[in-house]
């Protein structure tokens, strides 16, 4: 499983000249893990291309193997999983720092008469496991422990009827595929709609999902899965990055191929063009179910603007970055809904707040929302950020660092490859002073 990684624990961000290039981010993080574990529940073979190869995803596929499938890496971001009846590890299943692979494996393991021990990093073990825990419980399933580590033991699932409250895409993946095995109706209430990369490759490995209008899930009679070809696209979350050091670096224009643009994960570059970003889509297309196309993207003076709580959940990992789009922009930028970014690898909101300050631009929350006060322009920067060993805190203001007056710096830069191991190569390539 060589793949490039980051090692070094600290990483500076320096203003340069502007950007240029075509470029491709890795596979989208969301699939690459569904593809890993429908793979191995499904009969058959599961040749996978463009797989994600971070940390997150490799110990997904290290997991999937370790309850009795055959998970093979044939090549870059080549992979193929040969499905079988899980059974009890012989050891814990160690999910690192990925809160989507340890709740979706709960989901699929708990379907099955097995003991499993679920493990994490020290940021993952700080993360709530209740709310997939709690309707695998109403399923049936018993369940030790709150936080990681977790043990759950599977098997003689019953049908649930559950509102997704929270509007979580894991929560319902957990259930739907926990629903694979059960006996009854499943169904997951969404009163607000979240990422439905679950509900298109069941169905393209052969289960019956239908939405209602209402956004109502429900799993049909059909779950037995069959094995298939999954082509995974770019990752918008990773596209992000080098979209917004673009838009924010003066002269630049970078072509991203092949992101997913499915519009329960587009809330970032719907927020954008409002801002006034020159983003272009084209080459629309859809590959595996899923709707793609080629980003160019070109420096723009971009302006303060309020995001409503209800966009939340198709951009929830984007926040870091939108806010230092925000922190460039001209006028004052709200962004609602946030609750859930205190909850993840890091209290990301908390995280953003502190690294603004820092770098010299106003930036706080009040309840769920947060504030920022664009400098019109480039921020001062020259702050030293705490990322919290949080990718996406890291990343994002390295992006800041290529904007500012100043470099920034980010201290453990290492957790970027949890997500994105090509990153520093890949930007260092478009001409941004990262290193």
């Amino acid at each position: 499983m060589s793949v490039t990684a980051m090692s070094r624990a600290e990483l500076t961000g320096s203003p340069g000249g502007p950007l240029r290039g075509r470029i491709a981010v890795p596979g989208d993080k969301s699939m690459s893990h569904r593809a890993l574990i429908l793979g191995g529940l499904a009969d058959g073979e599961t040749p996978i291309s463009g797989l994600l190869e971070g940390d997150d995803v490799l110990a997904t596929a290290r997991a999937v193997a370790a309850f009795g499938a055959s998970v093979e890496r044939l090549g870059p971001g080549e992979w193929r999983v040969t499905g079988a009846e899980w059974t009890s590890p012989a050891e814990s299943v160690d999910c690192g720092n990925s809160g989507t692979g340890a709740r979706l494996l709960m989901g699929a393991a708990a379907g099955f008469p097995l003991t499993a021990t679920f493990t994490g990093d020290a940021s993952l073990s700080g993360r709530p496991m209740e709310r997939v825990l709690g309707p695998l419980r109403q399923m049936g399933a018993v369940t030790e422990g709150a936080t990681l580590p977790v043990t759950i033991r599977g098997g003689g699932l019953h049908g649930i009827r559950f509102v997704n409250a929270k509007a979580s895409a894991q929560v319902k993946s957990a259930i739907l595929l926990a629903g694979l095995r059960a006996e009854g109706e499943i169904i997951v209430e969404e009163p607000a709609r979240s990422r439905d990369h679950s509900e298109n490759m069941l169905r393209a490995f052969g289960a019956e999902v239908e939405v209602a209008a209402d956004g109502t899930v429900r799993l049909g009679e059909k779950r037995a899965l069959t094995g298939t070809d999954v082509a995974v696209p770019g990752d918008p979350s990773s596209a992000a990055f080098p979209l917004v050091a673009a838009l924010l670096v003066p002269g630049s224009e970078v072509r991203i191929e092949g992101v997913m643009l499915n519009p329960l994960r587009t809330g970032l570059f719907a927020t954008l063009v409002e801002m006034g970003a020159d983003l272009i889509v084209s080459g629309e297309r859809d590959v595996g179910g899923e709707r793609v196309g080629d980003l160019l993207v070109r420096a723009s003076a971009l302006r303060g603007v309020e995001v409503p709580a209800s966009r939340a959940p198709s951009m929830i990992d984007e926040y870091p970055i939108l806010a230092v789009a925000a922190a460039c922009a001209t006028g004052r930028s709200v962004m609602h809904g946030l609750a859930e970014l205190r909850v993840k690898e890091s209290d990301r909101l908390a995280a953003i707040i502190a690294g603004l300050n820092a770098c010299g631009i106003e930036a706080w929350d009040e309840g769920d929302s947060l504030i920022v006060v664009g400098a019109g322009g480039p921020p001062a920067g020259g702050g030293s950020v705490q990322a919290h060993h949080d990718h996406r805190i890291a990343m994002s203001f390295l992006v800041l660092g290529l904007a500012a007056r100043a470099p920034i710096g980010v201290d453990s830069a290492a957790m970027i490859a949890t997500s994105f191991p090509t990153f520093v190569p890949l930007m260092q390539g478009l001409g941004a002073g990262i290193a």
